[in-house]
């Protein structure tokens, strides 16, 4: 999608700070960190959110939760957080599908 700010940092246009890279997905710090650790995971098909998930695009979801469990291991995180927002309201800014994980510091409940 040509105008997506994430289908944009995945061709390179622009310039991310990367945390992993593989055929389907790409994982890279947020510029905007909500907590000492902050890093989103990202498929490299443009889904636009959790509610566009299909039987068609699903094995890319659960690869990204096993690269989540293995950069989480690798960067050895004990506690961490994922989430993804869905919709406006929900605080979905960027309409790609992502995961943020979260950690470094106590996660509040319930949250924002």
């Amino acid at each position: 999608m040509s105008d997506c700010l994430f289908c944009k940092i995945i061709a390179g246009e622009i310039p991310s700070n990367k945390v992993y890279e593989d055929d389907v997905c790409y994982a890279f710090y947020d510029i905007d960190p909500q907590a000492p650790v902050h890093f989103l995971v990202i498929p490299k098909a443009h889904i636009s959110s959790v509610s566009a998930v299909t039987e068609e695009n699903c094995a890319a979801v659960g690869h990204i939760f096993r690269v989540i469990a293995e950069l989480t291991q690798k960067l050895h995180l004990d506690s961490y957080r994922v989430v993804s927002n869905i919709g406006e309201q929900a605080g979905q800014s960027v309409r790609h599908l992502h995961f943020h994980v979260l950690s470094g510091r106590d996660m509040t409940w319930p949250p924002g």
